[in-house]
């Protein structure tokens, strides 16, 4: 239930209303952004939402990123390579979150102790899972230092492929597009990260996800386009993880990598301590653990195999800034607690 009284915005909190049903957190405003609405927000939100505390160096020119997913806990994904922008470079991570999140019940029954609901029972997960998982999410985004989060709630209707479903037939593009753009004019983001879309057997969400991304970002003149990164995690013992050819989601020209292959690489097995006893790994367990409602994501990201998180460079970016982004994941990959 809501609180009985709206709650008063503080210089750390501050929320900005996006819709009726839906909301930002915002804890770091741009500079243009328009004052805090007030608004009566889930209890169970906000104590999720406390602001990740680390002691980063501050970076002479920090690096600014997007996130753009479908569901709450695809930015596992990402999460090594995260980690190290907040905690190492000093950069700043907001979350652009598609979905509202309601389909991932297949799986959650696990987690029905813990929440004291039904979760298989399809209805009372539909009602319940959206706060549940954005708790989850913003309880995992502490630990990678997510700053803002960006709520679009699209229905999550159902797991499918066909990514031609979701962009016609279930989410309003249009807005989801539009919310986009007025995202990259408000801040100043250096990079966009999107999971790359395979064809063969990837959600259709995470394919649309992306492709709206893209969408959004082709609205700017070049050189004033974020870099966008579609990312893939690999195994360090396949010799041909680094030559993985991508050619683009059939039908959408958007989609199109150049080159085929990745342009870098974050490695997990990257030592947290001087012992190297402590690494990457470590932090994406620790996320991952956040999501209990999803059981599945756990075990796709906890595989001995996804200890490297790759990422392509999509065709619409300046070719030019591949240059930026190898040196970008190199400092990464030196930067140390």
């Amino acid at each position: 239930m809501p609180p009985d009284r709206p709650l008063e915005p503080s210089n750390r909190m501050r929320y900005l209303k996006a819709s009726s049903t839906t909301f930002d957190y915002i804890s770091q405003p741009a500079a243009n952004s328009p004052p805090p609405m007030r608004s009566g927000l889930i209890l169970v939100l906000l104590l999720a939402a406390v602001p990740a505390r680390h002691a980063a160096a501050q970076d002479p020119d920090p690096v600014d990123v997007l996130i753009v997913t479908a569901h709450p806990d695809d930015e596992a994904m990402f999460a090594a390579t995260v980690y190290a922008i907040t905690h190492h470079l000093g950069g700043h991570v907001d979350l652009a979150l598609v979905t509202d999140g309601s389909g991932g019940f297949s799986y959650a029954g696990l987690a029905e102790p813990l929440y004291g609901l039904d979760l298989d029972n399809e209805a009372v997960a539909r009602h319940h899972l959206p706060a549940i998982r954005k708790q989850e999410l913003m309880a995992g985004g502490r630990i990678i230092g997510l700053r803002n989060y960006f709520f679009l709630d699209q229905l999550d209707h159902a797991f499918t492929t066909n990514v031609d479903t979701v962009l016609q037939h279930v989410w309003d593009v249009d807005f989801v597009r539009e919310r986009l753009v007025t995202l990259l004019q408000r801040y100043p983001y250096d990079y966009v990260l999107v999971h790359l879309p395979i064809d063969e057997g990837f959600h259709g969400h995470h394919k649309a996800a992306t492709i709206l991304a893209l969408e959004a970002v082709q609205t700017f003149p070049p050189a004033q386009r974020p870099v966008v990164l579609g990312g893939l995690v690999g195994s360090s013992e396949d010799a041909g993880a680094m030559e993985m050819a991508y050619e683009g989601l059939p039908g959408y020209p958007i989609t199109a990598v150049d080159p085929a292959t990745p342009v870098a690489v974050f490695d997990r097995r990257g030592p947290l301590s001087e012992d190297g006893r402590l690494d990457y790994r470590i932090i994406v367990n620790w996320l991952i653990a956040e999501h209990k409602s999803q059981g599945t994501m756990q075990l796709f990201m906890m595989r001995p195999e996804a200890d490297l998180e790759r990422f392509w460079f999509f065709a619409l970016n300046d070719p030019a800034r591949r240059v930026e982004v190898e040196r970008l994941f190199e400092r990464l990959a030196d930067a140390r607690p």
